[in-house]
C-alpha cells in the first residue's frame, strides 16, 4: 500500500534514492521501511533500531532483500552510536531520513496526568529519545544531505506537541519533548536553507497508529481515526512526498494539514 504519489518523491533524482529508516523496528518504521523496499527509486535502505537485529521482522525483510537492505544496531539517545551509524552507512550520500522513534511509556513510565507526577528521571527519559534523538540524529545525518540533488529529513512528531493546540493538559514530559523537537529541528531548517538549499526537514504527525506506543490510550479515538501502520505509512510517505526546500520546517499532520504550533 504505497501511494502513486511517492513517485514524486524520488522523481527528481540522479540517482537511484539512499533511505534510511531510525526506529525500524516499531510498527510505523517496520511499514515504512517495507513500503520503501517496494519502491523502484530506491537503491537502498538501512533500517536502524536499538536492537534491530533481534527483530524478526526486520531480519526477515533483509533475507527477502540482501542487497537493498541493511539491517543494523543503533541508540538515538546516544550521539556516538548515531555518528558510528553514520560512517558505516553503504552509501556517501542520503536522499531520505526518516525518524520513525518514540517513547511515552514503559514498564516504569507512564504519561502523567497531575503536576505531582513529573519526576526528573520519567522527563529526563522521555526527552533523551523524543528531543535529544532527533536532533543527534540530524546533526550525524546532514552531512550526508549536502548534495545536488533534492533530500528530506523527516521525523515523527506528534500534536500533542502543539502548544496553542494544547486544551487537555496532562502527559507533561511526552508534550513537552515532542515542542521541543519541533523547535530544535524548525531551527536546524533555517540553518539548512544556507547550508543544504535541496534538503526539506519536515515534522510529521502521524495521527493515531495501532502500535505498542499508543494501545494503552486508544479508547478514546474515534471511529475511522485510528490507523494500522501500513496505512500510517503510506500517508506519511505521501506527505513526505509534498516536501520541498521551500516549506521546509513545517509541522505537518498525516493528512497534509499544517499543525498549529
Amino acid at each position: 500500500m504505497t501511494s502513486p504519489i511517492v513517485n514524486h518523491l524520488f522523481a527528481n533524482l540522479n540517482e537511484p534514492a539512499q533511505v534510511l529508516v531510525i526506529g525500524a523496528s516499531g510498527g510505523i518504521g517496520l511499514a515504512l521501511t517495507m513500503q520503501l523496499l517496494g519502491h523502484p527509486g530506491v537503491a537502498h535502505v538501512t533500517a536502524a533500531a536499538r536492537h534491530a537485529d533481534s527483530s524478526t521482522a526486520l531480519v526477515a525483510l533483509a533475507e527477502a532483500h540482501p542487497a537493498r537492505l541493511t539491517v543494523t544496531n543503533a541508540d538515538i539517545t546516544n550521539s556516538a552510536s548515531l555518528q558510528a551509524l553514520a560512517a558505516s552507512l553503504v552509501t556517501p550520500s542520503l536522499h531520505l531520513v526518516i525518524n520513525a522513534t518514540g517513547l511515552l511509556h514503559g514498564s516504569e513510565l507512564a504519561p502523567e496526568k497531575t503536576l505531582s507526577a513529573v519526576t526528573e528521571v520519567n522527563l529526563q527519559q522521555v526527552f533523551a529519545v523524543n528531543a535529544f534523538g532527533p536532533i543527534l540524529l540530524a546533526q550525524a545525518m546532514l552531512p550526508l544531505m549536502r548534495h545536488n540533488t533534492s533530500a528530506v529529513f523527516a521525523s515523527l512528531s506528534a500534536r500533542v506537541g502543539s502548544i496553542s493546540d494544547n486544551r487537555l493538559g496532562g502527559w507533561y514530559a511526552y508534550r513537552a519533548a515532542k515542542t521541543a523537537q519541533n523547535q530544535l529541528l524548525k531551527t536546524a531548517s533555517i540553518e539548512c536553507r544556507r547550508t543544504h538549499p535541496r534538503l526539506s526537514i519536515q515534522l510529521l504527525h502521524p495521527g493515531t497508529v495501532d502500535s505498542a506506543l499508543s494501545r494503552p490510550f486508544q479508547r478514546g479515538v474515534a471511529e475511522g481515526k485510528l490507523f494500522d501502520p501500513a496505512r500510517a505509512a503510506a500517508q506519511l510517505l505521501t506527505v513526505i512526498a509534498t516536501a520541498t526546500p521551500a516549506n521546509s520546517g513545517r509541522f505537518v499532520a498525516w493528512d497534509g494539514t499544517e499543525v498549529p504550533w
